[in-house]
Formats: C-alpha cells, sequence, structure tokens
C-alpha cells in the first residue's frame, strides 16, 4: 500500500491562530474578549472605535460603560440612576453560556450584540451593526426587553431580584455545577427603621446590595429576596473559598457608613447562612439548610456567619 502524500505547503501559508488573529483584526464585526474578572483583554479595532478603549490589562466592563456614559459616547444609556442600571446589567451579565440583545450607540448606529461565556468565566463578545434592518420593529422589541429587565430587578437596590435569583438558582442544578448557596440577613434592621426613619433603612440597603455586588465575580450571582434578606450563589467553589468570601463581606460592611447626612454614626452588620450544594439535592432542602444555618447565626449573637453544619468557620 502506498503512503499517502505529505501535502506541499504554499508559500505564505500562516498558522491558524495567525490567521484568526488577523481575521478578527480586520472584520468589520465588532469583537471583544473579557476574562473571568470581566477585564478586557482583547478588543479589535472595529471594538475600539465602537467603545473607545483599548485592553490594558486592568479596565473592565464596568470601566468602560462608566467612561462611556460620562463622556456620552458608546453605549447610550437612558437612564436617571447609572449606578442602578449598572448594577442591573451586571446581574445579568455571563449568567448564561449565551444571549444576544439589541442596544443603541451614541452615534445613531443600533446594534446586536451577542456574549459567549465559558465555564471559568472568559466571555466572547461580539456585535454588529444593524441600524438598518427592521427599524419599524425596535420599538417593540425595546419594551419588550425592558419589561424582561424589569421583571428581573429588584427597584430599590437595582442588583436581582427573587425570580431572577431563583431562576440562576435551578440553573446551576440543572448544569449539575457544585456551587455555595449564601442567605443573608441585615442585624436589627427595624431599630434602624425606627431610630434614623424608613429613607435611612431604604439607604442601608441599597450600600450592602453595593458591597454584596462588588464581593462577587461575574459568575457570581446576588440579589434581595425579601426586605432585607439576599442570596449569594457561588459557583465553582469549595467550603473554605466560600466561607472567605462571606466573611470578607461581612467585614467591609462591619465598617461601611451608609450615606444619610443626618445620621452620620450608623453603622450596620449582617449574618449569613452558608450551605454547599449536595448531589441530586433539589432548590427546596438546599435553600432550608442554607436558611436554618442563617438562623443559628442569628441565635448566636448575629454578625456571623454559619455553616449549615452548625460550626462556625
Amino acid at each position: 500500500m502506498c503512503a499517502a502524500p505529505t501535502p506541499t505547503p504554499h508559500p505564505g501559508d500562516e498558522s491558524l491562530p495567525a490567521v484568526a488573529l488577523t481575521l478578527l483584526q480586520s472584520s468589520g464585526l465588532i469583537v471583544g474578549i473579557f476574562d473571568g474578572n470581566d477585564i478586557l483583554r482583547f478588543a479589535n479595532p472595529a471594538f475600539v472605535s465602537a467603545y473607545h478603549l483599548r485592553p490594558d490589562g486592568h479596565s473592565t466592563w464596568a470601566d468602560l460603560m462608566r467612561d462611556n456614559h460620562l463622556r456620552q459616547r458608546g453605549t447610550a444609556v437612558e437612564t436617571q440612576d447609572f449606578e442602578a442600571w449598572l448594577a442591573s446589567a451586571r446581574s445579568r451579565r455571563g449568567k448564561q453560556p449565551y444571549r444576544a440583545f439589541e442596544s443603541n450607540n451614541h452615534d445613531g448606529r443600533w446594534i446586536w450584540m451577542t456574549e459567549t461565556t465559558l465555564d471559568n468565566g472568559w466571555m466572547l463578545c461580539v456585535a454588529c451593526d444593524i441600524t438598518a434592518l427592521n427599524e419599524d420593529g425596535r420599538s417593540l422589541r425595546q419594551t419588550r426587553d425592558q419589561a424582561l429587565r424589569a421583571a428581573q430587578t429588584d427597584p430599590l437596590t437595582g442588583i436581582s431580584n427573587r425570580t431572577h435569583m431563583t431562576l440562576q438558582l435551578d440553573q446551576l442544578l440543572a448544569q449539575g455545577q457544585s456551587f455555595a448557596l449564601v442567605l443573608l440577613d441585615l442585624d436589627h434592621f427595624k431599630r434602624i427603621n425606627d431610630q434614623y426613619g424608613h429613607p435611612a433603612g431604604d439607604e442601608v440597603i441599597r450600600d450592602f446590595a453595593r458591597h454584596l455586588q462588588a464581593s462577587t465575580r461575574r459568575g457570581d450571582g446576588c440579589g434581595r429576596v425579601g426586605g432585607e434578606e439576599f442570596m449569594l450563589l457561588l459557583p465553582g467553589v469549595d467550603a473554605a473559598q466560600a466561607q472567605s468570601i462571606v466573611q470578607r463581606l461581612l467585614q467591609t460592611v462591619r465598617h461601611a457608613h451608609p450615606l444619610p447626612l443626618d445620621a452620620p454614626e450608623l453603622s450596620y452588620s449582617a449574618s449569613a447562612g452558608l450551605a454547599l450544594c449536595q448531589p441530586q439535592e433539589d432548590a427546596a432542602r438546599l435553600y432550608h439548610r442554607a436558611d436554618c444555618a442563617l438562623y443559628r447565626a442569628k441565635e448566636a449573637g448575629r454578625d456571623r456567619l454559619v455553616c449549615d453544619d452548625g460550626l462556625q468557620p
């Protein structure tokens, strides 16, 4: 049997990675790649032109959005409270392997954006200009998207609401991922409302939500699930890692001072209950274990984390 002939390389042949990079750089598609910490790692010229940011090793997607909003360029965000809008957007970003949506830019372009997220958190963003397509349907699509966002967002804090957190919990269980569920509750919150008034209480809730979201990775889920009750979902962590994340959060809020100017002495704390998902466990059982751990944290004096086995970390 004759051996198969060895292909003769043509002059100018390049490796696939080099060709792929050349194509990405030359494409009119808007292409950006973010790492698991949501730091921009790659941006082709079309991305830089649209969003005015080159990879520098430390700028995040949130940095990009804040800078563009301040300078009125890039994505046009119509809101009276940009930070609340950003919190809401972050609560949905990277929570699904793939999603697509429309947005408009300050330069008048209408953009179709897709996000593909790997299990390790790296995200490929690819967008194209659809300004000339189906203009008559935009208003309807915008209304639909706004209604979906509102249905998943807590209006006071801008982070996920109970409905969205329940959806994320069910998705993690369906995927068979290992993760930790943490329930958190603000300590003596009624006293804050009674002593300082409900506007101060609302500011404490918003302040805690800001610290909660700042403590999470892009793939984590965090939301307000009740009056002063919150939930945190931490995929891919072991008990020690989950405890470390929550302990840092509790330490941060312990020294936080919310903004009401008539109450500069106002401070607060939180209690937390943590449960690691067990194989074949359903949402109700997992939630119950975390809730029991939270109850024990409050019984033990509050301002602490207790794991579902009752042991102090």
